[in-house]
């Protein structure tokens, strides 16, 4: 499906939900993030980044504290080279130990390491 056909395809979509295109979640220790496509009023795509923390409050019941930055397209390129930038900056003047760098394993290498982790246990063993 070419990009216009899918883009007359969202079109078509009850208004409510046509802002949400495409969404990615990340787990990281105590916070969330998520990566959402969003549709301007204009049908012109763009990133919202959401930083999401739950916080506890003295009665007991928590709350969801969020963060939420808005990535237009022409402003990409631009922030992807500082945030590289930044990141390798903090790489060479305090390199992560490997258990620190576990957030930061490809899906693969990650499916790996877990599998190499992992022990094989069948139920016929339990009996013995």
């Amino acid at each position: 499906m070419d990009e216009f056909s899918q883009k007359d395809k969202l079109k078509n979509i009850d208004s409510r939900f046509k802002q949400d295109i495409y969404s990615k979640v990340v787990r990281a220790g105590k916070r969330t993030y998520f990566f959402d496509v969003k549709f301007s009023r204009t049908d012109e795509f763009y990133l919202t980044i959401t930083e999401s923390k739950k916080r506890f409050e003295n009665d007991g019941s928590f709350v969801y504290e969020k963060h939420k930055i808005f990535l237009y397209k022409e402003d990409f390129a631009k922030f992807i080279d500082n945030l590289q930038g930044v990141i390798d900056y903090i790489y060479n003047k305090q390199p992560f130990e490997p258990e620190e760098q576990s957030g930061l394993l490809s899906e693969e290498l990650e499916q790996e390491v877990i599998e190499s982790n992992f022990t094989d246990i069948r139920f016929e063993d339990l009996n013995n």
